[in-house]
C-alpha cells in the first residue's frame, strides 16, 4: 500500500499494459501522473500540459473512468521522443514506470530516442525508475545451451538479429542496455522487466499486438503457423511484477515474467477444449522449433505468484467476446499482426 499520495509516472498511460498499471496504482492509493502521446485534446495549465479528455476521446477514455481516476489520476501530452514533453509529467514524482519506448518494425531506433526520458530524471529526486524492456532482448541468442533455462544473465545476440532482420529485438536490446549504462553513469535507480506475450483482459479500446496473436490463433485463417513454443503471461501478472519491483528495496536489475511455456498445437488443445464453437487456426507447419526454457525464479523470489494459463485464456476470450472481436467480418479476413509473421 502506497503512503497517503505518493506520486509515480506511467509513461504511455493508454497502452494494454499501462491501462492495468494505472488501475493498480490507483487501487493501491498512489497519486499517478500518467503520460499519452495523441489525445485529442489538451489544455496547457500554467504551461503544464494537463490533458482534458473529451468524448471523442475513445482511446484513452477509459482512464477516467477507472475508480479513483477523478482523484488521483492526472494525464499528460508527451512523446517519449521530444525530451521536453516529458518533463511536466515527471515533476513531483517519487518513482516511473517507463512503458513507452518507441519501437520499429523495419530499422533500427536511434539509442538516444530509448533514453530521452531517462535524461529528464536525472535532474529530478526519483526513488526508483522501472523501464518495461521484453523476453526480445533475452531470447534471440543462438550460444546459449538448449538444455540450461534463459535467465536474467541470457541477452539476446545483437548482431545474430541484425542478420535476420530482427529490428524489434535489437531495438529492445539496445534500449535496455543503454537505461543500465545511462542508469550507472548518473546515480539512476533502474530495474528492468522482460514479459514475452501478454494475454488478458482488455481495458482500452485498441487490441494490443500479443491479443491479436491469440485472436488469430482462435479464429484462424490463411496465414501459417509454425508449431514454436510460445512464452505466454497475464497482464495482470505483469502489473504486479511492475508494482513488485519498484516496491520492494532489494530488487535490481533485470526480471523475466515467463511463467508459461506452450506449443502452438498443444495452445490450440486446449482452447479447443475449453471453447469448443470457435474455428481455431488449423494450418500449422511442424518445423522441429526448439528452444530453451526460460526461468523467472529470480521474481519468484521476490514473492511473485502469477496465474494458471487456464485463467488467462479464458479471461482473454470473454474479453474479446464482450468487444465483439471474435465475429466474422465480411471482406475483412483475421491476419497475424506483421512483426508476429516475421517471427514465424
Amino acid at each position: 500500500m502506497a503512503s497517503p499520495q505518493q506520486r509515480v509516472c506511467v509513461t504511455g498511460g493508454g497502452g494494454f499494459i499501462a491501462s492495468w498499471l494505472v488501475k493498480l496504482l490507483l487501487s493501491r492509493g498512489y497519486a499517478v501522473h500518467a503520460t499519452l502521446r495523441d489525445p485529442c485534446t489538451y489544455l496547457s495549465i500554467l504551461s503544464s500540459p494537463i490533458l482534458l479528455l473529451t468524448l471523442g476521446d475513445a482511446k484513452n477514455a477509459h482512464l477516467m473512468q477507472l475508480d479513483k481516476a477523478r482523484e488521483n489520476l492526472h494525464l499528460f501530452k508527451a512523446d517519449v521522443l521530444d525530451c521536453k514533453t516529458l518533463t511536466p509529467a515527471v515533476e513531483g514524482c517519487r518513482g516511473v514506470f517507463h512503458l513507452a519506448t518507441p519501437v520499429p518494425e523495419d530499422k533500427i531506433i536511434d539509442p538516444e530516442a530509448s533514453l530521452c526520458s531517462l535524461d529528464n530524471l536525472a535532474d529530478v529526486v526519483v526513488h526508483k525508475v522501472v523501464v518495461m524492456s521484453s523476453n526480445a532482448a533475452v531470447t534471440s541468442n543462438p550460444n546459449w545451451p538448449q538444455d540450461r533455462p534463459k535467465d536474467e544473465s541470457c541477452w539476446s545476440d545483437k548482431e545474430f538479429c541484425k542478420e535476420n532482420e530482427d529490428w524489434y529485438s535489437v531495438a529492445k536490446l539496445v534500449a535496455e542496455q543503454e537505461a543500465f549504462e545511462y542508469a550507472d553513469e548518473n546515480g539512476l535507480n533502474v530495474v528492468t522487466l522482460c514479459p514475452p506475450y501478454v494475454f488478458g483482459p482488455l481495458l482500452q479500446s485498441t487490441v494490443n499486438t500479443s491479443s491479436k496473436l491469440l485472436i488469430y490463433i482462435i479464429k484462424g485463417g490463411h496465414d501459417v503457423m509454425t508449431n514454436r513454443l510460445w512464452d505466454i503471461v497475464d497482464v495482470r501478472d505483469v502489473v504486479d511484477a511492475l508494482l513488485l519491483l519498484y516496491e520492494k528495496n532489494e530488487s535490481s536489475g533485470r526480471y523475466i515474467c515467463s511463467p508459461n511455456h506452450i506449443f502452438t498445437r498443444d495452445l490450440v488443445d486446449l482452447l479447443k477444449k475449453m471453447y469448443p464453437k470457435y474455428n481455431y487456426v488449423d494450418n500449422i507447419v511442424d518445423t522441429g522449433h526448439k528452444a530453451a526454457s526460460l526461468s523467472c525464479q529470480k521474481l519468484r523470489d521476490l514473492g511473485w505468484e502469477p496465474r494458471k494459463l487456464e485463467e488467462t485464456l479464458s479471461d482473454s476470450i470473454e474479453s474479446y467476446e464482450n468487444a465483439g472481436l471474435l465475429q466474422d467480418v465480411a471482406g475483412n479476413p483475421c491476419r497475424l499482426p506483421p512483426l508476429i509473421r516475421m517471427w514465424l
